[in-house]
C-alpha cells in the first residue's frame, strides 16, 4: 500500500487555476522530485499537502486513511487541521526560524508544546535528546546553543530540517531546499537530504537542482502550468523523456548551466 495517495487535486486562486487534477503516489522510504519552472505549481501543490492550503477538489490519504476529501464536509474541519499537518514535515525555502530561540528550542519546542497540550507523556528530558541526537546528525553538534543569526544559511536549513524532523512526520517535504542560499552552502545541505534518502526517509523535494533531484529520487514529476506532464523513473524523464514539453525544458535547463559553466 502507498503511504502516500493524492486523487485529482485542484485548486484554484480567483479565476487563475494553479493545480489541475493532480494525482500520484509514494511509497514508503521512496523520495520523489518535483521539478517544473517557476509558477508550474510545485509550492502550491505543497502546500495543499501540508493544508497550508486547502484544495477546491481531490482526496489525500496517508497510510490508507483519508485525510483530506473535498466532497466530505468532516474531512474538511479546521479543528482537525493541526493533527493532519503531523503527518508532514515541510522546511521551507528561506528557513522560518524564530530568531528568539537557540537552534536546541527551534528544534524542540514544537514538541515540548505538544506534550504539555495534548498530554502526550513525552518528558522534556527525552525531548531534549532527541533534539540534540537529531542535530549531531546534522552536523551541527557544537552550534546547538547558538542562535539563528549566529549561523550560516546552511546551517540555519539544517536546523531547520532537524526541526522538521522531530516531529516524527510520514512524509518530509522540501520547497527549494536550497535556493536562498549562496552555491557554496548549497552542497551541505544537499549531503543532508541525500543522506536522508539513503536512509529511505520518505520525501517529496521540490528542487531547481536537477543533477540532484536525478541523483536522489525513486520517481521525479515533471509540472507545467499546474498539470503533472509526465512522470516516472529519474532514467526515464531525464534519458527518455516522452512529451515535447519535459524536452523543452530539460533542454533548456542544459543550455543555462552551460553557459554558466
Amino acid at each position: 500500500m502507498a503511504i502516500l495517495d493524492v486523487q485529482h487535486i485542484e485548486k484554484h486562486f480567483g479565476d487563475t487555476s494553479v493545480l489541475k487534477d493532480i494525482s500520484f503516489s509514494l511509497e514508503e522510504g521512496q523520495a520523489l522530485s518535483i521539478i517544473g519552472s517557476s509558477g508550474s505549481g510545485k509550492t502550491t501543490l505543497l502546500r495543499c499537502l501540508n493544508f497550508l492550503e486547502t484544495p477546491d477538489q481531490g482526496v489525500i490519504s496517508v497510510r490508507g486513511k483519508t485525510l483530506f476529501d473535498a466532497a466530505d464536509p468532516d474531512t474538511r474541519r479546521e479543528a482537525d487541521i493541526r493533527k493532519k499537518r503531523l503527518h508532514f514535515g515541510l522546511v521551507f525555502q528561506s528557513f522560518n526560524l524564530f530568531p528568539q530561540y537557540t537552534a536546541l528550542e527551534n528544534v524542540t519546542l514544537a514538541r515540548k508544546l505538544m506534550a504539555k497540550t495534548e498530554k502526550t507523556g513525552e518528558s522534556e528530558d527525552a525531548i531534549l535528546a532527541d533534539g540534540r541526537a537529531l542535530l549531531e546528525k546534522m552536523g551541527l553538534a557544537d552550534r546547538m546553543e547558538n542562535y539563528p543569526h549566529q549561523l550560516s544559511g546552511g546551517q540555519q536549513q539544517r536546523v531547520a530540517i532537524a526541526r522538521a524532523l522531530a516531529m516524527k512526520p510520514d512524509i518530509l517535504c522540501f520547497d527549494e531546499p536550497t535556493s536562498a542560499l549562496d552555491p557554496e552552502l548549497t552542497g551541505e545541505v544537499l549531503k543532508v537530504i541525500r543522506g536522508l534518502a539513503q536512509q529511505h526517509t520518505t520525501m517529496i523535494i521540490v528542487t531547481h537542482e536537477m543533477a540532484f533531484a536525478r541523483d536522489v529520487a525513486d520517481q521525479v514529476i515533471f509540472m507545467d502550468g499546474g498539470v503533472i506532464v509526465e512522470q516516472g523513473s529519474p532514467e526515464q524523464v531525464f534519458e527518455n523523456p516522452q512529451q515535447e514539453r519535459t524536452k523543452e525544458f530539460l533542454q533548456s535547463y542544459r543550455e543555462t548551466s552551460s553557459a554558466q559553466a
